[in-house]
């Protein structure tokens, strides 16, 4: 697998499918979750809401990652993956990896080859840039995965700091 790291955009992403920093209730929300929806038009909250309706009445569980249409972005899907709320008192790692791998999972379900993601839980959910970025990379990097291109799409110059960084990093 190859694995970019690129300043930029994800809604702008003309690959197979991006990933959402979604919250469990997979109805919209701010910074990429707003983003995609935004960008992606009424098609994909339609989808989340049908999700919400049927296969998650609660809410997506932390972790966990679904598909929906992509609406009106350049990728056909859009994989809604909930990763954890920092603490400094709750390892909660595992929570950020399984989010990481369920969708790649997801991918491989789709069939999708090439996949953009964002800094999962390193946004609003205050996980720390540099741990965010070893956690991201090491598990993607190490997953058992279909998915020929993944592309990390870093809206912050501290973010692709952080990855640029960790990307440099022996892993183990």
């Amino acid at each position: 697998m190859e694995i970019e790291l690129v300043a930029g955009d994800i809604t702008d992403q003309h690959v197979d499918a991006v990933v959402n920093a979604a919250n469990s209730g997979l109805l919209g929300g701010g910074g990429v979750d707003g983003a995609i929806h935004a960008r992606g038009g009424g098609e994909i909250l339609a989808a989340c809401r049908e999700l919400r309706a049927t296969t998650y009445p609660k809410g997506l569980p932390t972790g966990q990652a679904v598909a929906t249409i992509g609406g009106e972005l350049p990728a056909r899907w859009v994989i809604h993956a909930v990763g954890p709320v920092y603490s400094a008192r709750q390892d909660r790692s595992s929570l950020l990896v399984a989010a990481y791998r369920n969708s790649l999972r997801v991918a491989d379900e789709l069939a999708a080859r090439q996949v953009a993601f964002p800094a999962i839980s390193a946004g609003a959910y205050g996980w720390p840039l540099d741990d965010a970025a070893r956690i991201a990379l090491a598990t993607v990097g190490g997953a058992e995965t279909s998915v020929e291109l993944v592309r990390f799409v870093l809206f912050s110059p501290a973010t692709m700091h952080a990855f640029r960084l960790a990307s440099r990093r022996p892993t183990g």
